[in-house]
C-alpha cells in the first residue's frame, strides 16, 4: 500500500522534511528517559522541547509501532489482564501548542469528544474518508477543547480545511503539546475515541487495522 496516486494536504500546513523535523525516541532503549520525571508533565515537556529547539527544528516526530517506555506514567494504558499497552499505533507530531492542524483529504466528521483524564487523548476528532472505494478514518488527539465547540457529526470537510489545533497541557490529556495522528480501517464501534496504543498480544490486529500514518504525512526519514 503506497497511495502514490493520491494527493494529501500537509496535516501541519507545511511539508514535513528533514529540515524542519527530528525523530524522537521514547522507547526503553533511550536511557535518557531514566532521568526524566515522566509523571511530571512540566519536566516531560522540558525534555521534549529542549531536544527540538537544541537541534533547530520545529517538530519532533515519530512513534508508529514504537514500543514505548513513557506509558507507565498513566494507568490509562493498563489492561484487565495486567498486560500494559505500550506499542504506539499512530504518529506523534510534537510542536508548540496552538499549531494549526489541517484535514489531509476530503471527508466528514465521524465523531468527537473530550477523552479527559491524565494520559488520555483530551479533545479528539475522528474524520471519515473514502480511499480507493474503502472507508478510512483519521484520528486527531490532544487538541484544544475549544476545537470541539460548534462541531457537528456529519460536517463535511475539504482537503486543506483548518480542522483543529495542537492543545496545551493539562487540557490535552496532560501531555507535552503534540498531535496524535492515526488512521483506522475499522473503528470497531468506537465513537470519538479509538485505542492509540496496543498491547503486544493484540499487535497483529492493530497493525492490519491501523496503516502507517506516514502514508499520508509523507515525512522524510520515517
Amino acid at each position: 500500500m503506497i497511495w502514490t496516486n493520491l494527493d494529501f494536504f500537509p496535516v501541519m500546513g507545511e511539508t514535513l522534511t528533514a529540515e524542519n523535523t527530528m525523530k524522537l525516541d521514547f522507547s526503553a532503549e533511550n536511557k535518557e528517559l531514566l532521568n526524566v520525571d515522566l509523571g511530571n508533565t512540566t519536566s516531560f515537556d522540558t525534555y521534549v522541547f529542549d531536544q527540538i529547539k537544541r537541534n533547530g527544528k520545529k517538530y519532533g516526530i515519530g512513534g508508529y509501532l514504537e514500543n514505548r517506555a513513557i506509558y507507565k506514567r498513566s494507568e490509562v494504558f493498563s489492561t484487565e489482564d495486567s498486560e500494559f499497552r505500550n506499542i504506539h499505533m499512530g504518529i506523534d507530531i510534537w510542536t508548540e501548542a496552538g499549531a494549526p492542524v489541517y484535514a489531509p483529504l476530503a471527508g466528514k466528521v465521524h465523531s468527537f469528544q473530550d477523552n479527559a483524564g491524565f494520559g488520555n487523548y483530551g479533545a479528539t476528532i475522528i474524520l471519515e474518508h473514502e480511499v480507493e472505494g474503502n472507508p478510512l478514518f483519521s484520528l486527531y488527539g490532544h487538541l484544544f477543547l475549544s476545537d470541539l465547540d460548534g462541531l457537528e457529526v456529519g460536517k463535511e470537510v475539504k482537503a486543506g480545511d483548518l480542522l483543529c489545533h495542537v492543545g496545551p497541557f493539562p487540557e490535552n490529556g496532560d501531555w507535552p503539546p503534540h498531535l496524535h495522528f492515526q488512521m483506522m480501517w475499522d473503528l470497531q464501534g468506537n465513537v470519538g475515541d479509538y485505542p492509540g496504543v496496543a498491547a503486544k498480544k493484540d499487535l497483529e490486529f492493530y497493525k492490519t487495522n491501523c496503516p502507517d500514518p506516514n502514508l499520508v504525512l509523507r515525512c522524510e526519514g520515517l
